[in-house]
């Protein structure tokens, strides 16, 4: 259970409403994690999804973002975000049996997706550290300097939402991860 209390969502009418509102006219529903983010730190969920829409202005496809999202997930051990950006992938049209090879560690078949997994996870496991080799590998893949400041971006957002969501024990509120 969730530790963090979140007021009615339909009856919230102060800036937290405001939030929900927002989300619900966007998406249909509010996931609980922006629920429980929006109730204690609404400026902190307006960030969040101020990157999100900047994300989506760039050059990083739906599948790369949610592909890098899902690999942080993963490697941050937070079942909430594996679920949400497992979910999220598929409905960006990556294909269920890909997703189960990204979070096993295994190859994909396709190197540039291969190449920003491979990234990705080291950019987890370092701490953000790269070495030339990784840095050549991506360039290598295709990567624009444009998009590894949005891989820079979405990595960061998620590690927020992947902290946020460890401690609150946020109530899954995805598809079970198969």
């Amino acid at each position: 259970m969730s530790r963090l209390a979140v007021p009615n969502l339909e009856t919230d009418n102060g800036p937290s409403g405001q939030v929900y509102a927002q989300i619900k006219k966007a998406i249909g529903s509010v996931p609980n994690t922006f629920a429980a983010i929006a109730a204690h730190g609404p400026a902190a969920l307006k960030s969040v999804l101020a990157a999100d829409a900047v994300l989506a202005g760039g050059s990083l496809t739906k599948r790369d973002q949610e592909i890098i999202k899902l690999v942080i997930s993963d490697a941050g051990g937070c079942d909430y975000c594996v679920a949400a950006h497992s979910h999220l992938a598929k409905l960006a049209g990556v294909d269920p049996d890909v997703l189960r090879q990204i979070r096993e560690g295994e190859q994909t078949g396709d190197p540039k997706r291969d190449a920003l997994v491979r990234l990705v996870r080291k950019l987890a496991q370092s701490s953000g550290t790269v070495g030339e080799a990784d840095f050549a590998a991506i360039r290598a893949a295709g990567y624009s300097d444009a998009q590894l400041v949005e891989i820079s971006l979405a990595f960061a957002t998620t590690v927020f939402t992947n902290v946020f969501n460890r401690i609150n024990d946020t109530d899954i509120d995805f598809p079970a991860v198969a």
